[in-house]
């Protein structure tokens, strides 16, 4: 196994990761860490939870000079939705301390005036939603016309959610950049549009799984009666320690919620209808195991990353069957297995024989109750379902 300063890491960032129990590598870390620390464009394809954002950011740390101007990073990593920008500034933070390095996360939902003032300080790695980083360009509270290196971070779900305009609004006004890494879990389409455009001779690397779900991932596909399904996602839930609900919208995940605690269980949602400290709030929980139950739509969902989710569970069919792999990454990450669920109601047949032909999935749908004892271990639902009591007069 090769280690982080065979990679070519400084003995600062080495120690920094090790304090925070990163001893080894990962593939995409292994990889891609050689080619970046060389200057050079890399594309990196992997999948969700490989290890992504140390594979771009080690070694932009590692090339961050300290001295720079106020409002003028040298370091710039674009993210499709604010929890991730949340996420990767504290998988970050404590590294660059090491460096003695500041970072800082732009992203919609918060104070503008708090963010023009944090600015007036020398901020050497910021990462930013497009949105809100065009605004405070237009504002003149920060330049990218100093910006030697830029990290395009799930280049695919920016393409998802129509946010390739702004970040090539971004990357046309950060012409004095270097070098560009783009991470995705597909480089096709869009993604490989903004490769050729805004790359030059990139490096490719790809550690990604040869089939379109991820090895770790088991499916289920649950039979449920509607008057039954909250009590079924209850029973569920209660067998875990974390599990991650999608709803299709705002009104359904909050009535969700609410259903959820009448059955005595601790869940929040996250939504763009909340105000940005809510949505904070319930990740933050959810991540430390005080909620363990969060109940998400599918674009807050995107910028969930938290390790450990044990189930994912589609409150009804995904729309398509990349949405379901989407939804599905955010369990079985980092090598860990993982458990997915989707519920299927007596007229969701039809979309789940062509959910799972898109998928390549030959998983049987299994009808259940509430009461079924199997639900405590979803592993058990390959067995066969006991024997129901026949109700007494």
């Amino acid at each position: 196994m090769t280690t982080f300063a065979e990679l070519g890491l400084r003995a600062e960032l080495v120690a920094a990761l090790e304090a925070e129990g990163i001893n080894e590598p990962f593939p995409i870390q292994e990889a891609t860490i050689r080619d970046s620390l060389a200057g050079r464009d890399v594309c990196g394809r992997a999948k969700t939870g490989s290890g992504k954002t140390l594979a771009f950011g080690l070694p932009m740390l590692q090339r961050t000079p300290v001295d720079i101007e106020p409002g003028k990073p040298v370091s710039l990593v674009l993210v499709p939705t604010r929890e991730l920008a949340g996420q990767v500034v504290n998988v970050l933070t404590p590294l660059a301390r090491a460096l003695g390095l500041r970072t800082m996360a732009l992203y919609g939902g918060t104070q503008l005036d708090r963010q023009i003032k944090a600015l007036r300080r020398p901020v050497h790695v910021v990462v930013a939603t497009p949105g809100r980083l065009i605004d405070l360009i237009d504002r003149g509270a920060i330049s990218v016309a100093s910006v030697d290196m830029v990290a395009v971070d799930e280049a695919d779900r920016m393409a998802d959610m129509g946010f390739f305009p702004q970040v090539e609004w971004v990357l046309r006004r950060a012409d004095n950049r270097t070098q560009t890494l783009l991470f995705s879990a597909t480089l096709d389409g869009d993604v490989g549009g903004l490769v050729r455009h805004y790359l030059r001779d990139p490096v490719r690397h790809e550690v990604a799984s040869a089939t379109q779900t991820v090895e770790e991932m088991h499916h289920r596909f649950l039979a449920v009666h509607e008057m039954d399904r909250v009590k079924v996602a209850a029973a569920i839930t209660r067998g875990v320690a974390r599990t991650l609900i999608f709803s299709r919208t705002k009104r359904q995940a909050d009535r969700l919620v609410g259903q959820l605690r009448a059955e005595d269980v601790n869940a929040a949602a996250i939504h763009g209808d909340l105000r940005q400290s809510a949505r904070e709030k319930a990740l933050a929980d959810f991540a430390a195991g005080q909620v363990p139950v969060l109940v998400a739509t599918d674009v807050a969902g995107r910028g969930i990353h938290v390790e450990d989710v044990d189930v994912v569970l589609h409150w009804e069919p995904p729309q398509d069957h990349k949405a379901y792999l989407h939804r599905s990454g955010r369990t079985a990450r980092a090598g860990r297995t993982g458990m997915v669920v989707t519920f299927v109601l007596w007229n969701h047949v039809a979309e789940i024989e062509r959910l799972q032909k898109r998928l390549g999935l030959t998983e049987p749908v299994t009808e259940v109750f509430s009461n079924d004892p199997r639900l405590a271990d979803l592993g058990s639902l390959d067995s066969p379902a006991p024997a129901r009591r026949a109700a007494t007069g």
